[in-house]
């Protein structure tokens, strides 16, 4: 069975994206395993003197999960129109993985935002920044969830809104078929 590892890019535990992401594995379909991520919070700003001195802990973490997973969903709020400096931070320390485990990864990007734009604005800029991995990116559907302060409950972490649901349940399959055809070319290749 795939498994699709969520990464958050809030280190707020009681935002609206968090709650979104952790909606994901109750909107998943049958058969596809999903597993979060250690949170960006966990980690040291990155310093290219810190690695020099030893892998962090935190980064070590991150990397087995990563390791432990077919393919990446980031749910994120936008900053400033751009990305979160946590989520910027976690990428920053796994690019420096050899072998990176990113490259070649399936990823999805859900923007969360209780404005009327849904994040939009930072789909652009992550999507540069994972080009960088050379990770295979699913662009369309974008997915924006726009005033979520009514369609989400943040303490239990799940989505409220019905049509919502629907949309990220069948966005979460369209990724499954994704993930399934790069783990087939996968082990055709092993």
């Amino acid at each position: 069975m795939p498994t699709l590892g969520v990464l958050e890019g809030s280190l707020r535990k009681a935002s609206l994206s968090r709650a979104v992401a952790r909606s994901a594995t109750d909107l998943a379909p049958e058969g596809l395993d999903v597993v979060l991520m250690p949170n960006p919070g966990t980690l040291p700003l990155f310093n290219q003197d810190v690695l020099d001195e030893g892998m962090p802990a935190a980064v070590s973490a991150l990397a087995d999960a990563l390791a432990g997973i077919d393919a990446l969903l980031i749910v994120t709020p936008e900053y400033n129109w751009s990305i979160p400096g946590g989520l910027k931070n976690a990428i920053d320390w796994v690019s420096r993985l050899k072998p990176n485990p990113l490259e070649g990864m399936p990823v999805a990007i859900w923007s969360v935002s209780p404005g009327i734009l849904g994040g939009a604005r930072v789909h652009e800029s992550l999507r540069h920044v994972l080009h960088s991995q050379d990770m295979v990116i699913m662009a369309k559907p974008e997915v924006q969830v726009a005033g979520a302060r009514s369609k989400v409950h943040v303490a239990a972490g799940t989505v409220t809104d019905q049509v919502t649901r629907d949309f990220l349940s069948a966005h979460l399959t369209r990724l499954n078929a994704i993930i399934q055809v790069a783990t087939q070319k996968d082990a055709a290749i092993a």
